[in-house]
């Protein structure tokens, strides 16, 4: 089942997933059948069904987006204060 976006705003969607999240399980998915049958590593298959889950979308958003601001956030991004003594 393919769900439009609403009014042309919202990103498409295709089940639980944005389509671009579907590209990336269907690509990471074959890599990591051809790493099992080939090297017998188990380690790409786990990445991709982990990447699958954390990006499953419920009202808009997934734990997948909220793990990334949280480490723009404590990480990556310069946290600046100002402390005044003016209101």
């Amino acid at each position: 089942m393919f769900i439009y976006p609403e009014n042309l705003k919202a990103k498409p969607m295709l089940w639980l997933w944005l389509l671009r999240d579907i590209a990336i399980i269907g690509v990471a998915a074959l890599i990591s059948v051809f790493a099992l049958v080939n090297g017998g590593s188990m380690a790409p298959l786990v990445v991709t069904v982990l990447y699958a889950f954390l990006s499953i979308q419920v009202d808009g958003s997934s734990i997948l987006d909220f793990l990334r601001k949280a480490a723009c956030f404590l990480f990556l991004q310069q946290q600046r204060y100002e402390w005044r003594l003016d209101p």
